[in-house]
């Protein structure tokens, strides 16, 4: 059987997404501790990734991404390898198959930053073991589930309106339903934001220019259909 992935939002159900949130809330505050500088404890908030190994394939640079993920895997009692475009033979003389299927064997998953979305639909296609999109030229998932903590631990700044409790995770502030408004072309971004916002009760407002090549593609109005979040 196949290995989950994850490319995108639209590819977990709205209790995923909660639960996932729950989860990092509750990570956030048992880290906090151990990351304050002249920590008094060494102790780790979860052991999940004990004498296991994630690697960070990253053809696109990000100062903010490789520290977040290098810190996470450690606090999980893991061990992150960094395998930048000029560490690792993908794209010269190996396939993405290949290369999946060589991490795979002796990583248990693959968090992967690339150009376009063919990349790493193509490592997931033939990786033995789960493989997370950090950014690809359709979809940023990573971004919107950071965006909807932060949002939640903020909730105090959107008063006035009633709750939407059903979509709250738990032990989180709930949030009243908004409308957040995007102003731009098109991007992986605000393609993971037309997934995600209407399914957890809020209002998507975009304005993008009126040239077609700003607008989101045919594969992102797919899936926005496939999840029910086209009006």
């Amino acid at each position: 059987m196949a290995p989950p992935h994850l490319m995108s939002l639209a590819d977990l159900s709205v209790a995923q997404i909660n639960r996932s949130l729950a989860h990092a809330a509750h990570l956030k505050k048992l880290s906090q501790p151990v990351l304050k500088p002249n920590a008094t404890t060494t102790k780790l908030p979860s052991n999940s990734l004990q004498h296991k190994s994630i690697a960070l394939l990253f053809s696109k640079r990000s100062t903010r991404t490789r520290v977040s993920a290098e810190t996470a895997a450690a606090l999980l009692g893991g061990r992150a390898l960094f395998l930048g475009k000029e560490d690792i033979q993908l794209g010269v003389n190996e396939s993405a198959s290949d290369t999946a299927k060589v991490i795979g064997s002796m990583c248990q998953g693959i968090f992967a930053r690339v150009g376009e979305h063919e990349e790493i639909e193509e490592l997931a296609r033939h990786s033995p073991v789960p493989v997370l999109n950090a950014l690809s030229s359709l979809w940023h998932p990573t971004q919107i589930m950071a965006d909807l903590l932060t949002l939640h631990e903020h909730a105090h700044l959107f008063s006035g309106a009633s709750s939407s409790k059903g979509n709250t995770p738990e032990g989180l502030p709930a949030l009243p339903p908004l409308t957040i408004a995007w102003v731009g072309d098109s991007s992986n971004v605000l393609h993971d934001m037309l997934v995600t916002y209407p399914r957890l009760g809020h209002k998507l407002r975009v304005g993008t220019p009126s040239n077609p090549k700003y607008h989101a593609p045919s594969a992102v109005w797919d899936r926005i259909k496939e999840v029910n979040c086209e009006k």
